[in-house]
């Protein structure tokens, strides 16, 4: 099956992107004469400039559109209010994980899903088949094109270009009609960087004269950023990555995303099983860990104390921010205090770490 390429990929090879096969799209991981770790750190220190245009977005429309993305998801979408965005995951009847997603509410009859791009067509299967009466699901992709500016300097640079006032776009809230750079955009105070800044959302034809304005009026305060810098900005941030910390055999408690899940709210999928597994007690969970010896940790790399396999890595790497190897783990709940030694089994050898608490990075986000 032949790659498929965003919009914006005649500006990764403009700005001179490594490209890679992201899950069958062509995008870059990291641009020519910067590098992941700069990229990472223009990030956390000024402004970089994403192309997510490979994210799904899905329409969600009729007078029962509230009931059903209710039933569909694990957090409370009763208490939105127009015009606020929402994140939760998506269980399966077992309580897995489908997907994680973003939940743009227009009004009680209209939603828009924001879903990660590998799943995309696996979430809208789902979606079609848990579908109520009354209400249309349209995949709706092809109509976007997603840039996101992410940093401490990225409203800032995005106010240069609009007249609508930025500071009116709360924290995990949108406009669905602001003008940038003249352009059409759904603008979002939201991120996967654990910075402030927004996502946007444009025609596909404008995609490549909005990175260029956006470019343009940042000059030394904003750069193109890949895939390997938003990897680690969201690790940091202890943001989870579909397939690692969440995927269909890890249920969101055991992920540590207990915040999101509304047990109280009505029966959507996977609430029995998830109370069920509450009140059971969790046989794993998600934990911070750092290195005391020398190694780095990786995805998938499994855990072990006293030579006994108790779980796996979910995400690890040589932290820029900190500059030093953390990672995440999710192992047998009895060894998940902060203190407790644990093993990381690099290249066969057991490398000693230790359990870990708030030792990742605290969000910078403007506050509700």
């Amino acid at each position: 099956m032949p790659l498929q390429s965003t919009p914006l990929y005649p500006m990764h090879l403009k700005y001179k992107g490594k490209i890679i096969d992201f899950g069958g799209w062509e995008l870059p991981v990291q641009y020519e004469g910067m590098g992941i770790i700069k990229e990472h750190h223009m990030v956390r220190e000024s402004a970089g400039l994403f192309d997510v245009s490979h994210m799904g977005e899905i329409m969600v429309t009729g007078e029962r559109a509230q009931d059903f993305v209710q039933k569909l998801v694990c957090n409370d979408v009763s208490r939105m209010r127009d015009f606020q965005v929402l994140y939760s995951p998506m269980c399966y009847p077992d309580g897995g994980v489908v997907d994680d997603l973003l939940i743009y509410k227009y009004h009680p009859a209209k939603y828009l899903l924001v879903v990660n791009a590998a799943n995309a067509e696996k979430d809208f299967a789902w979606i079609k088949e848990n579908l109520m009466e009354g209400v249309l699901a349209e995949d709706v992709s092809p109509q976007y094109a997603q840039l996101a500016l992410q940093g401490p300097r990225a409203q800032e640079i995005l106010q240069t270009l609009t007249p609508t006032d930025l500071d009116q776009i709360k924290f995990f809230q949108f406009n669905p009609a602001v003008k940038i750079a003249g352009l059409e955009c759904i603008v979002s105070r939201t991120g996967y960087t654990g910075e402030d800044g927004f996502e946007i959302y444009v025609r596909p034809a404008d995609a490549v004269l909005l990175w260029e304005e956006i470019l343009k009026a940042g000059g030394e305060l904003v750069s193109p950023i890949g895939l390997g810098a938003r990897d680690s900005l969201r690790f940091e941030a202890k943001l989870p990555l579909y397939g690692q910390e969440i995927d269909k055999d890890i249920t969101p408690l055991e992920a540590g995303l207990g915040y999101f899940v509304k047990l109280d709210n009505g029966d959507f999928i996977g609430r029995s099983a998830l109370l069920e597994q509450k009140q059971a007690g969790l046989g794993r969970k998600l934990v911070e860990f750092e290195m005391v010896d020398k190694g780095i940790p990786r995805s998938h790399y499994e855990v072990e104390k006293d030579g006994v396999n108790i779980g796996h890595v979910t995400s690890g790497l040589h932290a820029p921010t900190f500059k030093k190897p953390i990672g995440l783990a999710l192992i047998d709940s009895k060894y998940s205090a902060p203190g407790t030694e644990i093993d990381i089994m690099i290249r066969g050898k057991a490398v000693k770490a230790v359990v870990g608490q708030g030792i990742f990075y605290r969000k910078r986000t403007k506050s509700k």
